[in-house]
């Protein structure tokens, strides 16, 4: 009895089959085995070969179609290339099936090999993905989901503007002013909650209200641009206490814990230079062009800012293709197996760390050419670019 394949199958062939009347599988298969026998020598003779298990069952598919027959027929075998390729040509010599006409015409000799590889691949995809979601992050990474923790979900939105600011700003008599929604995430990185953004160079009127009942110190970057908007602030009616100012050059998003406490313990009383701020030159528009010389320039960072806004604090992912079309709305923890099942990703906004296992799985397995998350262990790659929610600001 012939086996119903070999033990270990190396090669599919593939073959179609024509012919010129209605026949059965059993006209077919037996006129494989009639009319090869004997043309390779008993060695390679089909019914030996399956009788040693290194070919398997004949498989054929037919189907009638206007008195003539049609099919497909497969043959799986354990041989090496060489021999398998003796047996698919070696069909071909098939000329009547039953009475009538018929001709063989191998297709193609398929690797199994090579489909299972694939398989395996995209199996190793799938556990890497699950890897990735259960496995505990490095130190850095921990820190930072740390930071999140503390920093985001303690990031409020205050008045009818909804400013960019700290828990604690009712709550304290002191209020620290600052730029943007990234100097805010700043300070709140190293315990200090009292403090609330312009978030725009048009002063609020929440700040101009704020000013009349809490000591205000102004906390700006350290160019130009951050003394005309202490003179913006001024002139709008905001009733400042202190200034504090960085290092010249410096912004405040990017100080380090000790550059933040030595420039707030260094504010000067605001009466001291008020006669600077009033003297100093420049408009609203001079600030203006100071920060555009600043700005990201991408529209693609522009067009992700407004998805953003939509998952922030949500512990929530989207998944856009290239035409901004939200293909998907996940959980962060569960994007590492989501993102392999979306073919035509181009842009991904997350509400969560990027970790560098997540980022290698994006690099290597998608087509995802921008990130914008919360935050980074890895800020560049060579396949995606990857902006965290503090550019925003600079957008």
């Amino acid at each position: 009895m012939a086996k119903s394949s070999p033990p270990y199958i190396k090669y599919m062939i593939h073959a179609s089959v024509y012919i010129d009347g209605v026949v059965e599988k059993p006209d077919v298969i037996g006129a494989i085995f009639g009319q090869t026998e004997g043309l390779l020598g008993s060695e390679m003779d089909l019914r030996e070969l399956q009788r040693s298990g290194k070919v398997g069952r004949i498989d054929v598919d037919l189907k009638v179609e206007n008195d003539k027959t049609i099919g497909e027929i497969r043959i799986p075998t354990s041989l090496n290339r060489f021999e398998t390729a003796l047996i698919a040509a070696t069909l071909e010599t098939v000329t009547r099936i039953g009475p009538t006409h018929a001709t063989i015409k191998v297709q193609k000799i398929e690797d199994i090999r090579k489909t299972k590889v694939q398989q395996i691949l995209e199996r190793a995809r799938e556990l890497l993905a699950k890897l990735i979601n259960e496995e505990l992050p490095d130190p850095k990474e921990l820190l930072l989901y740390l930071e999140y923790s503390n920093n985001m979900k303690s990031l409020i939105e205050y008045g009818p503007e909804k400013l960019p600011a700290g828990p604690d700003v009712d709550k304290s008599e002191e209020i620290i002013l600052v730029e943007g929604r990234a100097d805010v995430l700043n300070l709140l990185r190293y315990g200090i909650t009292n403090v609330i953004a312009l978030n725009g160079l048009n002063v609020p009127k929440t700040i101009v209200d704020l000013s009349k009942k809490k000591i205000i110190t102004t906390f700006f970057d350290g160019d130009r641009g951050g003394d005309l908007l202490v003179k913006e602030c001024m002139l709008s009616g905001v009733d400042i206490d202190f200034v504090a100012k960085p290092e010249p050059g410096r912004e405040v998003e990017e100080l380090s814990g000790k550059e933040i406490l030595k420039a707030l313990k260094n504010k000067i009383s605001f009466d001291q230079v008020r006669a600077y701020y009033e003297k100093l030159e420049g408009t609203t528009e001079d600030i203006k062009n100071i920060r555009n010389e600043k700005k990201i320039k991408d529209p693609i960072l522009q067009k992700l800012k407004s998805y953003m806004n939509d998952v922030f604090k949500t512990d929530q992912a989207l998944l856009l293709d290239e035409n901004f079309n939200i293909l998907n709305k996940v959980p962060v923890d569960k994007l590492g197996e989501i993102i392999l099942k979306h073919n035509n990703l181009a842009y991904l906004v997350m509400d969560g760390i990027l970790t560098r296992e997540l980022l290698e799985l994006i690099e290597k397995s998608t087509n995802i050419k921008y990130i914008l998350c919360i935050d980074s262990i890895q800020k560049s790659s060579n396949k995606v670019k990857i902006y965290t929610i503090s550019d925003l600001d600079k957008v």
